[in-house]
């Protein structure tokens, strides 16, 4: 069987319930996209998720829920560490966090790292930005290192760069830290109003090309309602997403859509086939609230509608 490694912070959050009071989860960008890919396929492919927790209650209740969730924990656990929160506000549908991540023991998943845990031929690899930003610049490295191992070994590698600014000391520092991360993927998720903002990029088209001359053999640019740019060595064409009548909260949309499309790609799907699948995913997740949300699979499609080169 094959394996998904997701690679990242997973956290305590805090989301509205609408009457003054919090609900208490677990999520964060990667997790997520691992959690729903468990969701879609099952125990047809092994999914398990890489990090770092501390050994206080709200560390073992993350554990516990990750292993619960049908995941396998790949944890290192400090000594005197804790996690990360987050708190979600929303507005008109969109969301705004606040976080508290300083002391997060996520911060030191990549110590002692030299390759990754399970991951060979056939497998998929999975790593975000933020995962990226929150690694002092020796476990970047070390990551970086290690990703690129697997793919000598046979495993493949999704990258969504998942820009925020805030994460990082400065702009250059960012820009240089997240193209270092597609250079050593093979399929790189972006989303085009981050690279717009980060990279001054004039529209999707520009965002992939520079992902592919990085080294990507697939660059798949989202746009929120807007249509997704996909380009690989062979073409390039867009795919229009269905509308939505409410959007009710957009947390979690691109890391939902990056599992539909990565585990249709791994199952051997086609690319548009892993676009409408992304799609199909993200549309279930933005009509309810919070960061994981129940989905129906919905990984086959008609072959061509809405597609234009």
């Amino acid at each position: 069987m094959s394996r998904l490694l997701g690679i990242g912070e997973c956290m305590v959050e805090l989301s509205a319930c609408g009457d003054g009071r919090y609900r208490l989860g677990f999520a964060g960008d990667t997790f997520n996209s691992v959690w729903y890919a468990r969701q879609l396929v099952g125990s047809s492919l092994e999914t398990a998720y890489l990090t770092a927790i501390g050994d206080d209650i709200y560390s073992a209740r993350m554990a516990r829920f990750i292993k619960d969730q049908g995941i396998i924990p790949e944890l290192t656990i400090c000594a005197g560490g804790s996690v990360g929160l987050y708190l979600i506000t929303l507005r008109d549908g969109e969301r705004e966090f606040s976080y508290w991540r300083g002391d997060s023991a996520a911060r030191r998943l990549a110590d002692g790292l030299e390759t990754l845990p399970g991951i060979g031929d056939g497998d998929l690899v999975y790593f975000s930005g933020i995962t990226l930003a929150i690694l002092p610049e020796a476990g970047r490295n070390r990551l970086i290192a290690a990703i690129r191992q697997a793919r000598r070994t046979g495993s493949g590698v999704a990258f969504d760069p998942n820009i925020r600014r805030r994460l990082w000391s400065d702009c250059a520092q960012m820009r240089r830290w997240i193209m270092a991360g597609a250079a050593a993927a093979e399929i790189v998720l972006p989303s085009f109003a981050d690279e717009a903002a980060c990279f001054g990029d004039q529209n999707p088209r520009k965002t992939a090309e520079r992902y592919m001359n990085e080294g990507a053999k697939l660059v798949v640019v989202k746009d929120g309602a807007g249509p997704v740019y996909v380009q690989s060595a062979a073409e390039a064409f867009t795919v229009q997403p269905d509308p939505v009548a409410e959007v009710i909260d957009s947390t979690a949309a691109g890391d939902s859509f990056n599992a539909g499309a990565l585990v249709t790609l791994h199952q051997g799907g086609g690319e548009e086939a892993a676009v409408r699948a992304g799609c199909a995913v993200a549309r279930q997740v933005i009509t309810a609230s919070g960061a994981l949300v129940p989905v129906e699979p919905e990984l086959n499609f008609p072959a061509a509608s809405g597609r234009k080169r």
